[in-house]
């Protein structure tokens, strides 16, 4: 599956998503700024997108929830590790209340994995982190990256959106 990623204002990503009704997309924003997510087997109507490959996919894109997206800068030595772990192992998430969509990203124009999740509300998702290792440092202990520090091309970092209708 392509996943396709640009950013703009609500009101622009808005028409953006209106004007193609039968295309998967997803309005997401924050206080400063908005995404527009679009999940397709073929090719984005997006004039210069993020490019990125879905490698892991659970659940369903809904239209409403709270979105968290890790970011994940591998480097190159790192990349084959990395997806190989979230293939196989189950440790990025169960199946956890409120969790409706799950999607890890390869990187197809950056050089950042991405990991987006879609929770039914914020209250949730801190429900979840409050209970578990946060994910980044799941990754870095579960796939011994403490290590081995050179796997990161840099420090992750996490992005939080609301889903607009």
């Amino acid at each position: 599956m392509n996943i396709y990623i640009t950013t703009g204002t609500i009101e622009f990503l808005k028409r953006v998503k209106e004007k193609n009704p039968e295309e998967k997309m997803v309005l997401m924003a924050k206080a400063d700024g908005a995404l527009l997510f679009h999940e397709t087997a073929g090719e984005t109507v997006f004039k210069q997108p993020r490019r990125y490959e879905a490698i892991e996919s659970r659940g369903e894109l809904v239209d409403n929830g709270y979105v968290v997206m890790y970011h994940i800068p591998i480097t190159d030595e790192g990349r084959p590790l990395f997806e190989y772990q979230l293939k196989v192992e189950n440790w990025l998430f169960g199946n956890e209340p409120g969790l409706y969509t799950l999607r890890a990203l390869r990187p197809l124009s950056s050089r950042a994995y991405m990991i987006i999740t879609i929770w039914e509300k914020e209250t949730l998702y801190e429900k979840w982190q409050k209970s578990n290792t946060p994910l980044v440092e799941k990754i870095k202990n579960g796939l011994g990256y403490s290590q081995q520090p050179s796997v990161f091309e840099s420090s992750p970092y996490i992005q939080k959106y609301t889903i607009q209708e």
